[in-house]
């Protein structure tokens, strides 16, 4: 079980559908799981909205199957209710009632543990043979804000039940999650706040009994400048004049606007690989884990590109591998 957070804005969602799609490489079969019902999988994709049940959205190199999940409490909440109380039309007739949203308003806690109680069961699943039916679950989790609190059913379980099937559901989960089943990868930006809040969140999870895996540095960009001038640069030292003389040497005569603008860019791009290399530092001083790199997408993301960051992550020896071992 592969969770991934991340800080808002970080591309979590776009990192665990590449990595859905790595470990399916080579005839595997991975579920891609999202919780928060913003249908961002289906989105990525580019198909239907998913429904509560297990649909196969992506063939991986090699022949493997990526499947997905949209799980949703309410959902959740009826088929906990048929399984353990046999209450299929009564179920239904709750939902109708809004007893089941009242429900999971009321203990909070209730939600988590059903959210995270069918992902439990997606990842202890066996075939007739008694083999996994999935090779990895990815779940797409909750930002990094509310991660360790939407993990750790333990208080919620205590909150809501000491007996019953709702412990006992939270139990299984408690299990699976602090088990070395389960690593809990961040996604991060070379940024100081997204950098600040990975390292907040490592020692939150750490804390909390949590398995933590790979920090994933999404959207590196490359560096066209030698490291050498790079601290010159950031610091606005860049000499038009050689500029100009070194372009006129190649055969180019450019305006002088035109130059002023590649010298602002040249400084622009200066000052970002200069802050990145010390948020980049800050991660390898702070958080001794494998890291893994994801390159800057400057058409965006679509499917295709998707592939191109499972390939990614499948060079940097995911799928081969256990993340704890990759990047390292």
């Amino acid at each position: 079980m592969h969770v991934v957070s991340g800080k808002g804005g970080t591309g979590k969602t776009t990192v665990a559908a590449a990595l859905a799609l790595a470990l399916a490489s080579e005839g595997r079969r991975t579920l891609l799981v999202e919780v928060e019902g913003r249908q961002g999988v289906a989105q990525l994709f580019d198909t239907a909205p998913l429904p509560y049940e297990e649909r196969r959205i992506a063939i991986a190199p090699g022949g493997g199957e990526v499947r997905a999940l949209a799980v949703d409490a309410e959902a959740a909440l009826l088929e906990y209710f048929e399984l353990f109380y046999r209450l299929g039309m009564a179920g239904r007739t709750l939902r109708r009632m809004g007893a089941v949203e009242f429900a999971t308003t009321l203990a909070p806690g209730l939600r988590d543990v059903l959210l995270t109680g069918k992902v439990k069961e997606c990842v202890n699943r066996r075939d007739a043979d008694g083999r996994p039916v999935y090779d990895a679950v990815v779940l797409d989790a909750p930002p990094t804000g509310r991660v360790v609190r939407f993990l750790d059913v333990t208080k919620a379980m205590a909150d809501l039940a000491r007996t019953g099937p709702i412990h006992s559901q939270a139990a299984g989960v408690v299990e699976v999650l602090h088990s070395p089943l389960t690593a809990v990868h961040l996604v991060t930006l070379l940024e100081d706040l997204p950098v600040t809040e990975t390292l907040e969140t490592v020692d939150e999870l750490i804390a909390a009994g949590f398995p933590v895996g790979a920090v994933i540095v999404n959207r590196v960009r490359q560096q066209w400048l030698p490291d050498r001038s790079v601290a010159a640069a950031a610091g606005g030292r860049v000499d038009s004049g050689r500029i100009r003389s070194g372009l006129a040497a190649a055969g180019l005569d450019l305006p002088a606007d035109v130059i002023d603008g590649l010298v602002a860019e040249t400084v622009e791009h200066a000052v970002r690989v200069h802050g990145e290399a010390a948020a980049l530092a800050r991660l390898e001083e702070a958080a001794a884990l494998p890291r893994l790199e994801l390159p800057q997408l400057v058409e965006g993301v679509d499917l295709g590109s998707l592939y191109e960051l499972a390939e990614s992550l499948r060079n940097q020896g995911v799928g081969e591998q256990a993340l704890s071992e990759v990047g390292a």
